[in-house]
């Protein structure tokens, strides 16, 4: 909605932004939420995050191991950038009505709570639309708010185990293995920030909000993907392959250079005479043996040897410069290696994020948003401290300076 304060967006964001005049209220914490409302809030809308004053805030602002200063980790300012924080203990019943004039100027609601908690807390859309027929309430849990598993706490490496990931990745003698990133969060928050989009599209067009539901297991278990396929209609059950190989495609996979690993994917039938002549063997192109994906699939291993041999004669970076472009292939990097690349460095996916407290010697510097916009620039607003926006989001609700001292002092913000 358009036309309160705490709706319009923040001074320091291009009105060009696309979800300028978006105002979402977040009741959430840790990663996989704010990880959606921080794209959002990337794209310009308002993210109001409501944190609770009782228990410190969002629990991420205490992961370590590195911190900015007591209660301002890394981690909390990796999940939080452009976002407006209030602080509201929704456990108090005094909190309801601050709530309500919250929702009643905004297009959405995210929380990230135990399936058993929106209700409780009166954040869902039976609860709200009173308050605004228009609101749509997204709830990202662990297991969903109906069956079994409602109440059950849950995090990401748990559905990775249980949703089979751990199965098919790292190489078959070794033990079960999970991704390196918090993956599932990570999809989960992206997909729960589109279902909220989609909700409040719908919602402009109806003047009805609803609920919209997202959860790891959910989202973990989709990510499958064509191996349920494979499953559900091959039986086909997928094991870890070698070297991180495609388990239908070759080469699609880790080989050896002289100074390290190269990953090379010719997951098209076009690029493998060029690949056959690029590494010296043209002879490669027409061989029976290679000649198509089922012939070279057979014979993988056979495979994997020579192109180990052929490509141990330059280092990784050299066949990166002779491939040029014309075949799919990558260094493998460390965090530090790919952060230095001098392709992030032309494509300035690193930015400096400025304004945040007096304590820091130097601005932030973080990954921008993902987005590339023709007309405008994402905005680098560093994450909020606690409660920073409460006194001014709430006096331009009308609230008074006694009304909020008053709050305060019965532990309500």
């Amino acid at each position: 909605m358009t036309g309160t304060p705490s709706s319009q967006p923040h001074a320091a964001e291009p009105a060009a932004l696309p979800l300028a005049g978006m105002t979402i209220v977040a009741v959430e914490q840790y990663g996989a939420g704010p990880f959606g409302t921080m794209l959002l809030a990337d794209l310009g809308a308002t993210v109001i995050k409501i944190e609770n004053p009782a228990d410190g805030g969002d629990v991420g602002r205490a992961v370590g191991p590195h911190f900015f200063s007591p209660g301002d980790s890394h981690f909390y300012q990796s999940f939080n950038r452009n976002k407006r924080s209030i602080t509201l203990n929704l456990k108090k019943p005094e909190a309801r009505e601050i709530l309500h004039d919250l929702v009643r100027h905004a297009d959405g609601v995210l929380d990230n709570l135990r399936g058993d908690q929106p209700e409780k807390l009166g954040l869902t859309y039976d609860a709200l639309k009173s308050v605004n027929p228009r609101i749509v309430c997204a709830h990202l849990s662990a297991y969903g708010r109906t069956g079994s598993r409602r109440s059950w706490p849950g995090y990401d490496y748990l559905m990775q185990a249980e949703a089979g990931y751990l199965s098919v990745t790292g190489e078959p003698d070794g033990p079960p293995t999970r991704f390196g990133l918090s993956i599932v969060d990570l999809m989960t928050g992206q997909i729960c920030a589109f279902g909220l989009l989609a909700g409040i599209t719908g919602a402009r067009a109806t003047g009805i909000g609803r609920d919209v539901d997202v959860s790891l297991f959910d989202v973990a278990l989709h990510n499958v993907n064509y191996l349920a396929t494979w499953y559900l209609n091959a039986d086909h059950l997928q094991g870890r392959e070698p070297r991180g190989a495609h388990p239908s495609l070759t080469p699609s996979q880790l080989y050896r250079t002289r100074d390290g690993w190269i990953l090379i994917m010719c997951n098209k039938e076009k690029f493998w005479p060029i690949l056959a002549d690029k590494l010296g063997r043209p002879e490669w192109g027409t061989d029976p043996a290679f000649a198509t994906f089922k012939a070279r699939l057979a014979n993988r291993a056979q495979l994997t040897e020579l192109m180990d041999e052929a490509l141990s004669h330059r280092t990784t970076t050299e066949w990166i410069s002779v491939f040029g472009g014309q075949i799919p292939a990558a260094p493998v990097l460390d965090i530090g290696q790919a952060l230095n690349n001098p392709f992030v460095a032309e494509q300035g996916n690193i930015a400096e994020f400025a304004g945040h407290g007096d304590a820091l010697e130097r601005p932030l510097r973080m990954l921008k948003g993902p987005f590339r916009l023709s007309d405008a620039e994402l905005p680098t607003r560093p994450a909020p401290e606690m409660g920073e926006a409460s006194t001014s989001i709430l006096s331009e609700l009308g609230y008074s300076a006694d009304r909020l001292k008053h709050l305060r002092e019965i532990g309500v913000l």
